[in-house]
């Protein structure tokens, strides 16, 4: 199975950007995108059979119910390789502190710059394909 990137975000039309974004990475294969509206929802992937491909977390901070935080714990506890990237619109440095202390592996600020995550991306696949 390809591997996969989790995209957590309670905004229904985050989906759709990230396909369009990602539409030629996603059409040569190189991995797969999978969303959840939830953190629960994120975690009930994650526990999965099909979780163990998941290379990358990508998630929202502000949600209803579980927030990014909460989600960035629980992850981590399960799973502590997994790298997670929060994403926020509100980029200050409190924000910040909070979300590295708590082992996010980055911060990504809302509008995304799609040009460097796709790079971060990149970097992690190739280091997979060196690693397996």
């Amino acid at each position: 199975m390809s591997p996969q990137i989790l995209v957590v975000d309670d905004e229904t039309d985050m989906e759709a950007l990230f396909r369009q974004q990602f539409r030629r990475e996603l059409r040569a294969g190189r991995f797969e995108l999978a969303f959840a509206s939830s953190g629960s929802r994120a975690l009930e992937i994650l526990s999965a059979p099909a979780g163990n491909d998941i290379i990358l977390l990508l998630s929202d901070i502000n949600m209803p119910g579980m927030s990014g935080l909460e989600l960035l714990s629980s992850t981590k506890a399960a799973r502590p390789d997994l790298p997670v990237i929060i994403i926020t619109a509100y980029g200050d440095a409190e924000t910040q502190r909070r979300s590295l202390a708590s082992g996010a592996d980055g911060l990504l600020p809302k509008p995304i710059d799609f040009c460097a995550l796709r790079a971060d991306v990149a970097r992690r696949l190739e280091r997979r394909e060196e690693c397996p």
